[in-house]
């Protein structure tokens, strides 16, 4: 009976390592955030973390019309690092690698993407920002854009 318990004894003990270098999806991005300056209904929401992954979505609005949508993941990669998946208009996913975290912030990357190479998003209590930027033509550039949270009951 001994013998047959030191197996579970060893995964037990082995399993909290494991938890901890698990990527953590950031939690506070959770939420919806309507997007400053735009459209009533241009919003950008994301589920908050489960099963170690996140799920979004976003769209903008223009003259009542949907202008873009773009459906959004966090989750881990085959290597056990966050990736961030986008799928902008219901194109094939591309994914972006974590490359730095802070407690209310976090930058992806993939240099072989054609444009944004990168991806950050940074929260200030009720305010996110976030960037895409890159290189397009030979030439760097970044696109800001400004959220503030809001309730998620279409208000």
């Amino acid at each position: 009976m001994r013998l047959a318990l030191l197996p579970l004894l060893g995964l037990l003990m082995t399993t909290p390592a494991l938890a901890q270098d698990a990527p953590t999806p950031p939690a506070w991005l959770a939420g919806c955030w309507k997007l400053d300056g735009a459209e009533a209904g241009s919003v950008e929401q994301w589920m908050a973390p489960a099963a170690g992954q996140m799920m979004g979505m976003s769209r903008t609005l223009r003259k009542g019309k949907l202008a873009e949508f773009e459906f959004l993941q966090i989750r881990a990669n085959a290597e056990g690092k966050l990736d961030y998946v986008a799928q902008p208009q219901g194109r094939p996913p591309t994914a972006f690698t974590l490359k730095e975290q802070g407690p209310q912030s976090v930058l992806f990357e993939n240099p072989a993407h054609d444009f944004p190479q990168r991806i950050s998003y940074a929260r200030d209590g009720l305010a996110l920002k976030a960037r895409i930027e890159g290189l397009r033509n030979g030439q760097l550039r970044g696109i800001d854009f400004a959220f503030r949270k809001i309730a998620c009951d279409g208000e």
